[in-house]
């Protein structure tokens, strides 16, 4: 998904599920924030770089692809972009490292979207920002890893995109780093094919390019994983259901629910705007900001003010070192942390090391990956507060 999704529906669907016009900003800022996070960005912040929720391009470009290197990447789009749907799912007459590559395809209403957003629950409004970002992309990401392989990203000629008039066109992906899709012709920008199994050019749906990220999209392909079985993809209802799911989520963070239960999605809610909002998904365009906006305006009668990457630096920067995990992105910093920790906890005890070795830190302490050691810094500190 792209900015019009995490930062102004986010905000529309945080409006319509109580929250305060200010409360909507700040987490529609942070799930937006999560595509935004690189440790480049982190370093000019003085910030931890373990807090790291994306990679830019030139990042990934420079790196490694050795075990290490692949359990760093996988930590961070595994956690945030391409939530494992099915830890323990079983491939008959598959290898073990193929079988656990194969948990790691994104799916909706997956086993760790609850415990994604129980840490939303006992955390921040930053935490519930991290949350829906993680919950949209589940919808957009479906059948996609958010590791490098060959075998699960990689897409062929069988790409069809399924127009509206009912019609279909094979999809024309090209490797032209800066060119714009040409929606018209059905031209896309992909990563541009390796025959490596961890090419870097492999991860996550960079081999389909924007398409899972454009809302109105419709297409229908044939991956190497899925048994010859033809996979079609429709947007449009993907995105509404995972707009009616944050609502539901969002309510139940505000302690509207006693629990968070997967498939419920609070389509009641959202009734009134259901045409608007089904009109903005299906239009043919790269960016879909303006609309959001204005659906945001017209629910909340306040003014949504662009996303500002810049906004809430200067308060890091200039405050004390003792108050930083205080400001708005040191508690942005410390709910991404736990975010991955969690994930990649529950990776490892799955039987699978693709995200590193870890031990839950919140019962063991620190040991194994450095990323946590802010974590368990700050649980010592808590304990002696107790």
């Amino acid at each position: 998904m792209q900015m019009d999704f995490h930062y102004y529906a986010t905000y529309c669907a945080a409006v319509i599920a109580g929250y305060s016009h200010e409360d909507s900003l700040s987490i529609a800022y942070s799930a937006q924030f999560v595509d935004c996070c690189s440790r480049t960005l982190l370093s000019t912040l003085h910030a931890p770089g373990a807090a790291a929720t994306t990679q830019l391009q030139l990042e990934l470009m420079n790196a490694r692809t050795d075990l290490v290197g692949l359990q760093d990447i996988t930590r961070i789009w595994a956690s945030f972009h391409f939530l494992p749907g099915d830890l323990h799912a079983q491939v008959k007459k598959a290898s073990r490292h193929y079988q656990n590559k194969y948990r790691l395809i994104c799916r909706p209403n997956s086993a760790l979207l609850p415990d994604t957003v129980e840490l939303a629950k006992a955390g921040s409004l930053q935490a519930a920002g991290i949350a829906m970002h993680v919950l949209a992309d589940t919808w957009a990401h479906s059948c996609f890893a958010g590791t490098p392989s060959l075998v699960i990203n990689n897409t062929n000629f069988y790409f069809y995109e399924l127009l509206p008039d009912g019609k279909e066109r094979q999809v024309d992906f090209r490797h032209s780093p800066g060119a714009p899709d040409d929606l018209e012709k059905g031209i896309y920008n992909s990563s541009i094919y390796q025959n490596s199994e961890n090419a870097i050019m492999n991860l996550g749906h960079g081999r389909a390019g924007h398409l899972p990220d454009y809302s109105f999209a419709r297409y229908r392909y044939l991956p190497a994983w899925g048994n010859c079985e033809e996979i079609v993809k429709d947007n449009p209802s993907d995105y509404y259901q995972a707009f009616c799911q944050m609502i539901y989520a969002m309510k139940y963070l505000r302690g509207l629910y006693p629990s968070f239960e997967l498939c419920r999605y609070d389509t009641g809610s959202v009734a009134p705007w259901e045409t608007e909002i089904r009109a903005i998904l299906t239009k043919r365009q790269p960016d879909a900001c303006a609309e959001w906006k204005a659906l945001g305006e017209k629910i909340s009668g306040k003014e949504v003010e662009a996303f500002d990457l810049k906004r809430y630096h200067a308060e890091y920067l200039e405050a004390p070192e003792e108050e930083k995990d205080d400001s708005f992105l040191g508690r942005f910093f410390l709910a991404a942390l736990k975010q991955k920790s969690m994930v990649t906890n529950k990776i490892y005890k799955s039987g699978s090391l693709l995200a590193g070795f870890s031990v839950d830190y919140s019962e063991k302490g620190f040991r194994g990956i450095r990323d946590y050691i802010k974590l368990a810094e700050q649980k010592k500190g808590d304990d002696r507060d107790d």
